[in-house]
Protein backbone atom coordinates (compact mmCIF):
# COMPACT_ATOMS: atom_id res chain seq x y z
CA UNK A 1 0.00 0.00 0.00
CA UNK A 2 2.65 2.72 0.85
CA UNK A 3 4.36 1.84 -3.04
CA UNK A 4 0.61 2.75 -4.33
CA UNK A 5 -0.33 6.14 -1.94
CA UNK A 6 4.02 7.67 -2.94
CA UNK A 7 3.28 6.39 -6.61
CA UNK A 8 -0.20 8.67 -6.41
CA UNK A 9 1.64 11.14 -4.63
CA UNK A 10 4.42 11.55 -7.46
CA UNK A 11 1.85 11.59 -10.18
CA UNK A 12 -0.22 14.73 -8.10
CA UNK A 13 3.11 16.34 -7.50
CA UNK A 14 3.84 16.04 -11.22
CA UNK A 15 0.32 17.84 -11.83
CA UNK A 16 -1.11 14.19 -12.90
CA UNK A 17 -4.40 12.89 -11.12
CA UNK A 18 -4.37 9.67 -9.28
CA UNK A 19 -5.68 7.63 -7.02
CA UNK A 20 -4.52 4.90 -4.99
CA UNK A 21 -6.50 2.13 -2.84
CA UNK A 22 -5.95 -1.42 -1.03
CA UNK A 23 -7.60 -4.33 -2.18
CA UNK A 24 -8.29 -6.39 1.06
CA UNK A 25 -10.58 -9.49 0.96
CA UNK A 26 -11.30 -13.01 3.77
CA UNK A 27 -7.48 -13.52 3.89
CA UNK A 28 -5.81 -14.21 6.66
CA UNK A 29 -3.21 -12.08 8.34
CA UNK A 30 0.26 -12.41 6.08
CA UNK A 31 -1.74 -13.48 2.96
CA UNK A 32 -0.68 -11.81 0.03
CA UNK A 33 -2.22 -8.23 -0.46
CA UNK A 34 -3.15 -5.99 -3.66
CA UNK A 35 -2.75 -2.33 -3.94
CA UNK A 36 -3.85 -0.56 -6.73
CA UNK A 37 -2.99 2.99 -8.29
CA UNK A 38 -4.71 4.68 -11.24
CA UNK A 39 -2.39 7.97 -12.98
CA UNK A 40 -4.29 9.98 -15.37
CA UNK A 41 -3.61 12.88 -17.65
CA UNK A 42 -7.23 13.66 -16.64
CA UNK A 43 -9.44 13.39 -13.66
CA UNK A 44 -10.50 10.15 -12.77
CA UNK A 45 -14.18 9.26 -12.31
CA UNK A 46 -14.13 5.45 -11.81
CA UNK A 47 -13.73 4.03 -8.29
CA UNK A 48 -14.01 0.42 -8.80
CA UNK A 49 -10.84 -2.55 -8.80
CA UNK A 50 -8.42 -2.40 -11.35
CA UNK A 51 -9.26 -5.47 -12.81
CA UNK A 52 -6.78 -5.02 -16.70
CA UNK A 53 -3.67 -3.05 -15.00
CA UNK A 54 -0.99 -1.91 -17.71
CA UNK A 55 1.84 -2.50 -15.04
CA UNK A 56 2.07 -5.13 -12.03
CA UNK A 57 4.47 -4.85 -9.33
CA UNK A 58 5.20 -8.08 -7.54
CA UNK A 59 7.49 -7.15 -4.13
CA UNK A 60 7.10 -11.12 -2.88
CA UNK A 61 8.88 -13.11 -6.06
CA UNK A 62 7.14 -16.18 -3.31
CA UNK A 63 3.97 -14.82 -4.97
CA UNK A 64 4.97 -16.33 -8.41
CA UNK A 65 4.06 -19.71 -7.35
CA UNK A 66 0.31 -18.86 -5.85
CA UNK A 67 -0.54 -15.95 -8.55
CA UNK A 68 -0.75 -15.38 -12.08
CA UNK A 69 0.56 -12.22 -12.17
CA UNK A 70 -0.22 -11.96 -15.96
CA UNK A 71 -4.15 -12.22 -15.19
CA UNK A 72 -5.66 -9.40 -16.78
CA UNK A 73 -2.88 -7.53 -17.91
CA UNK A 74 -3.29 -5.73 -20.60
CA UNK A 75 -1.81 -6.00 -24.28
CA UNK A 76 1.60 -4.23 -24.14
CA UNK A 77 1.27 -4.79 -20.17
CA UNK A 78 4.92 -4.79 -18.12
CA UNK A 79 5.12 -7.12 -14.89
CA UNK A 80 7.82 -5.81 -12.32
CA UNK A 81 9.42 -7.90 -10.33
CA UNK A 82 11.41 -8.16 -7.17
CA UNK A 83 14.07 -11.04 -7.83
CA UNK A 84 17.87 -11.79 -8.28
CA UNK A 85 16.57 -14.66 -11.17
CA UNK A 86 17.42 -13.31 -14.81
CA UNK A 87 14.35 -12.27 -16.98
CA UNK A 88 15.45 -15.57 -18.72
CA UNK A 89 15.32 -17.79 -15.63
CA UNK A 90 12.16 -16.20 -14.65
CA UNK A 91 10.42 -16.70 -18.06
CA UNK A 92 11.42 -20.32 -17.90
CA UNK A 93 9.93 -20.94 -14.33
CA UNK A 94 7.12 -18.51 -14.56
CA UNK A 95 6.12 -18.49 -18.73
CA UNK A 96 5.97 -14.56 -18.11
CA UNK A 97 5.61 -13.27 -22.10
CA UNK A 98 4.94 -9.76 -20.83
CA UNK A 99 7.67 -7.00 -20.72
CA UNK A 100 9.60 -7.96 -18.13
CA UNK A 101 11.25 -5.51 -15.73
CA UNK A 102 13.25 -7.08 -12.68
CA UNK A 103 15.55 -5.87 -9.82
CA UNK A 104 17.10 -7.19 -6.75
CA UNK A 105 15.26 -4.94 -4.45
CA UNK A 106 15.62 -7.04 -1.59
CA UNK A 107 19.42 -6.80 -1.75
CA UNK A 108 19.59 -3.27 -2.53
CA UNK A 109 17.30 -2.38 0.33
CA UNK A 110 19.10 -4.38 2.54
CA UNK A 111 22.43 -2.86 1.93
CA UNK A 112 20.75 1.00 1.32
CA UNK A 113 18.58 1.10 4.40
CA UNK A 114 19.38 -1.91 6.51
CA UNK A 115 15.94 -3.55 6.74
CA UNK A 116 14.16 -5.94 3.70
CA UNK A 117 11.60 -3.28 3.25
CA UNK A 118 11.46 -3.29 -0.39
CA UNK A 119 8.16 -1.06 -1.11
CA UNK A 120 10.49 2.56 -2.08
CA UNK A 121 13.07 0.25 -3.53
CA UNK A 122 10.71 -0.94 -6.24
CA UNK A 123 9.59 2.52 -6.95
CA UNK A 124 12.58 3.07 -8.89
CA UNK A 125 12.13 0.46 -10.70
CA UNK A 126 8.35 1.73 -11.81
CA UNK A 127 9.91 4.43 -12.77
CA UNK A 128 12.59 2.88 -15.30
CA UNK A 129 10.47 0.80 -16.64
CA UNK A 130 7.14 2.71 -17.15
CA UNK A 131 8.01 5.91 -16.73
CA UNK A 132 4.82 6.84 -15.14
CA UNK A 133 6.28 8.84 -13.08
CA UNK A 134 9.14 10.62 -12.53
CA UNK A 135 11.96 10.00 -10.00
CA UNK A 136 12.28 13.88 -9.25
CA UNK A 137 8.50 13.62 -7.77
CA UNK A 138 9.30 11.02 -5.91
CA UNK A 139 11.54 13.13 -3.45
CA UNK A 140 8.72 15.27 -1.76
CA UNK A 141 6.39 12.21 -0.77
CA UNK A 142 8.90 10.20 0.16
CA UNK A 143 10.83 12.94 2.64
CA UNK A 144 7.27 13.53 3.88
CA UNK A 145 6.23 10.07 4.75
CA UNK A 146 9.94 8.76 6.00
CA UNK A 147 10.99 11.72 7.62
CA UNK A 148 14.29 11.31 9.11
CA UNK A 149 15.06 7.68 7.17
CA UNK A 150 13.73 9.28 4.13
CA UNK A 151 17.00 9.77 2.27
CA UNK A 152 18.28 5.73 2.67
CA UNK A 153 14.93 5.51 0.54
CA UNK A 154 15.62 7.96 -1.97
CA UNK A 155 18.79 6.06 -2.27
CA UNK A 156 17.78 2.92 -2.60
CA UNK A 157 15.16 4.03 -4.87
CA UNK A 158 17.51 5.47 -7.23
CA UNK A 159 19.73 2.82 -7.01
CA UNK A 160 17.22 0.39 -8.28
CA UNK A 161 16.47 2.80 -10.86
CA UNK A 162 20.02 2.06 -11.82
CA UNK A 163 20.05 -1.62 -11.65
CA UNK A 164 16.97 -2.37 -13.32
CA UNK A 165 16.56 -4.93 -16.55
CA UNK A 166 14.04 -4.45 -19.03
CA UNK A 167 13.10 -7.30 -21.42
CA UNK A 168 10.27 -6.66 -24.41
CA UNK A 169 7.80 -9.53 -23.99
Amino acid sequence: MTSAELTALAAIEEGKYAQAFPSFGPERRGAPVMAFVRVSDAPIVTREKVYEPNIVIVLDPTLLKIVNVEAGLKEGGIVILNTSKSVEQIRKETGIKAKLATVDASKIAMETMRVPITNTTMLGALVKASGIIGMSGLQHPIKHRFGPIAEKNINACARAFEETKVAEG
